[in-house]
Parts: structure tokens; sequence; C-alpha cells
């Protein structure tokens, strides 16, 4: 397939695939006939979409494009120990996220029941976001 399909089959546009290709986490295969400058088209199979949907699943994940060039490279390596350290580092990362977004959400909750318990003075969501900025 031309890089175009390899795009829409890993559901990202031709220049995010140019983008990885850049960073050296997807492989650009070689022009395959044609003369000239530029020659030919390069051809993509269907390792190519499995390493675009690695780097897919694995940026949903959270890990950085560093991490994802990592784990690209212990892809053919037996190091599981050190693929282990990523994720279980990710998952922490992860894990003080969530505590922060559910304490802003929890914080949210207590300035949208206020909110609506009164509708005399300022509203306590703008006033708190006010004094944040303040």
């Amino acid at each position: 397939m031309t890089i175009a399909g390899l795009a829409r089959e890993g559901g990202v546009g031709v220049e995010t695939v140019r983008f990885y290709q850049r960073r050296g986490l997807l492989d650009e295969p070689p022009r395959s006939g044609g003369a000239g400058i530029g020659g030919g088209v390069r051809r993509y199979d269907a390792e190519h979409v499995r390493r675009l949907c690695f780097i897919r699943s694995a940026q949903a994940a959270g890990f950085t494009l560093e991490e994802i060039g990592e784990l690209v490279d212990l892809d053919s390596t037996e190091d599981r120990a050190r693929a282990r350290h990523l994720a279980t580092t990710r998952l922490e990362a992860l894990d003080r996220k969530i505590t922060e977004l559910e304490r802003a959400r929890d914080a949210l909750r207590k300035l949208a029941r206020a909110c609506g318990e009164s509708s005399a003075g300022p509203c306590p969501i703008i006033d708190a976001f006010s004094q944040d900025a303040g």
C-alpha cells in the first residue's frame, strides 16, 4: 500500500506517518520501480501497519515519543525487565494524574453545588477561578 493507505489503516494523516519516520519510529521502505528524480513509489506492508498501530496505542497509554522509541527498540530484544519498568513508570504517572483529576472533579462538583444553592452574590465558580488567576 502507499503512504496514504498506511495512514488510512492507522487512522492518522500522511504527515503523521512522515513525522514518525523522521523520529525513527517507523521505517521508510525503499522506492520501488520508476526512474528519474525520486523515482518510484514506497510500498508499505502489514508490518508497517502493525508498527503504526503500536505507536498510536502507546501514545494513547501516555508514553512519550522517546519512550515509544525505546519500546520499539525493545520489540526486537528479550529485555522484558526494561519494558516492564517503562510500563510501571507510566502506570505511576497515570495514577498521579488520575488522583489530580479526581481532586479537580471534586472541587468543581462543590463549586457547582454552591452555585446552584443561591442566586445572590457572585457566582462561586467564577469567583474561584478569578481568585486562582489573581
